[in-house]
């Protein structure tokens, strides 16, 4: 098995070494104007610095649960920046008391029943990719304990209805490992998020998550039949169907509830064939508002691309896509049925009448391969950056088309107010749908090291306060947890709040299953 980075992102193996970091920091500091020559060194991991555990695991859970001091110290962080700066120092201000492994339903029934018992929080775990604070394990000190839930093991293709197109998976199954199981049978899920390589399909559910593709059945939301859930309540099962109109569906209340009603342990899924038919193309276009336009023309077209993203001329030049002159859109159809050419080229020629241009061979490399790699490398790459003193961070949401020239520049104002110059603030438009888009910025800064966290959170509270006022939502793909909850409280109706603060006192009376995330017990 691969070695996670107990530090920062993905896999010790794929991760930047500190001899390229070297090599490459002259070029970075060229391109932003700022950051550091020599990268600062991780802190080795020192178990001393783990708070002392309050919880051991129960003899008739050996086996399942751990207080292995290394252990614990990889499940007390997300990938936040903030928790990327915390691990790189080797800082554990939270962590669990217990982790907890189950490799079946009744070992997880039986780790809420102890968890219950003896008064401790429980923290669904996931693929621990979160970057908003939905998995650290910071807790109201009225527990007595915490105890992260790991559903690694539960990671199985469990049935498969070749007929329907449908799987029943483990909600432990990261991406790879679910695709590598749909393989042998020609499907997949088609569902690859920039976190593919780590997280889940229960994660993906709790937090409605957003694939890579831009257009229909882009969300989790889309893709779920049915769930199946665990709670201190008892179980929760759907009925597997194409669509209901019985009333409000039990899978969309699971749907985003970040762990906070259920853990949930497996689902039924809409698969598909493998595409066999691909065509794309990198188009430049001379503004980004303008490419804008042509994107919104291709979303209300129903040509429905399989990638329709709007990346601004800073971040071309950034990933090596573009010279910095032209914003560039990374435009690609696929079907496992058609050739897809007659879609692509209908998709051109509503480009051509809003500005845009591009190259004949652009579909399989050049600006569309850079910006491919550097996409599927970014998660790495922000380590790099974070050790050469750069605070980076990402902003998702998402507005209506008519308020999306106005939201741009407010957010990218408030954040590089907040920041102060140098800061760079780059934005791409990931999703795309008829009424409105989904603007994501990169935020590139000179890090105050030592002050990383003041720094971050005033950046923060700036940008949040800026999306709602513009018409925004706080998170379009990566989930409340507790780094947006202010910002959430805001953005929800109240009565909605009292009903949800409702359905978690009827399914976890006593608030064990992910406190401080969504709602207040």
């Amino acid at each position: 098995m691969r070695a996670r980075n107990r530090w920062g992102w993905g896999f010790e193996d794929a991760a930047i070494s500190t001899a390229e970091i070297r090599a490459a920091a002259p070029g970075i500091m060229q391109l932003f104007g700022f950051g550091a020559t020599e990268p600062e060194e991780p802190a080795p991991f020192d178990p001393a610095a783990l708070p002392a555990p309050r919880l051991a695991g129960p003899p008739h859970l050996n086996g399942v649960c751990t207080g292995d001091p290394a252990i614990r110290a990889a499940h007390a962080r997300g990938q936040s920046y903030l928790d990327t700066v915390n691990g790189l120092r080797g800082r554990f201000e939270h962590a669990p008391d217990v982790v907890a492994r189950p490799r079946d339903e009744r070992e997880v029934e039986a780790v809420l029943e102890w968890a219950g018992a003896v008064n401790a929080a429980v923290v669904p775990y996931g693929g621990g990719t979160s970057v908003v604070g939905g998995v650290e394990p910071r807790v109201p000190d009225r527990f007595d304990g915490v105890v992260t839930l790991d559903l690694g093991a539960l990671d199985a293709v469990r049935d498969i209805d070749a007929v329907s197109r449908a799987a029943r998976i483990g909600a432990g199954a990261s991406g790879p490992r679910l695709e590598e199981q749909l393989a042998p049978h020609g499907l997949t899920l088609r569902f690859f998020p920039q976190s593919f390589e780590l997280s889940t399909l229960g994660g993906w559910i709790a937090t409605r998550a957003g694939g890579h593709f831009a257009t229909h059945l882009t969300h989790i939301d889309d893709l779920v039949e049915s769930v199946r859930a665990i709670g201190p309540a008892g179980y929760w099962v759907s009925r597997r169907l194409p669509g209901s109109g019985a009333g409000p569906s039990p899978d969309r209340l699971l749907l985003g509830s970040e762990g906070i009603l259920g853990v949930i342990t497996e689902a039924w899924v809409r698969v598909r064939p493998r595409p066999a038919h691909r065509a794309g193309r990198a188009v430049r276009f001379d503004s980004f508002l303008g490419g804008a336009e042509a994107v919104r023309a291709l979303a209300q077209s129903e040509l429905e691309p399989a990638n329709c993203r709007l990346i601004d001329a800073l971040e071309a030049a950034q990933t090596g896509a573009g010279d910095g002159s032209h914003a560039l859109l990374a435009l690609g159809f696929e079907s496992a049925d058609h050739r897809v050419e007659p879609w692509l080229d209908r998709a051109l020629q509503i480009c051509r009448e809003h500005g845009g241009a591009w190259d004949e061979d652009g579909g399989s490399g050049g600006a569309l391969g850079s910006w491919r790699e550097a996409f599927l490398r970014m998660p790495y790459v922000r380590d790099m950056l974070v050790r050469l003193g750069v605070l980076t961070d990402t902003i998702e949401s998402a507005v209506t088309w008519e308020r999306f020239p106005a939201f741009h520049a407010a957010v990218t104002g408030a954040v590089e107010e907040a920041l102060g110059a140098p800061c760079r603030v780059t934005c791409r438009l990931t999703h795309v749908y008829p009424d409105g888009a989904a603007p994501y910025f990169t935020v590139l800064a000179p890090a105050r090291r030592g002050d990383e966290a003041a720094q971050w959170h005033t950046m923060k509270q700036a940008a949040g306060r800026a999306i709602l006022d513009a018409g925004g939502t706080i998170t379009h793909h990566h989930g409340v947890g507790r780094d947006h909850r202010p910002w959430y409280d805001a953005q929800r109706p109240d009565a909605f709040a009292a009903a949800l603060r409702a359905a978690k006192h009827a399914l976890d009376p006593a608030g064990l299953l992910n406190p401080g995330v969504l709602i207040d017990p």
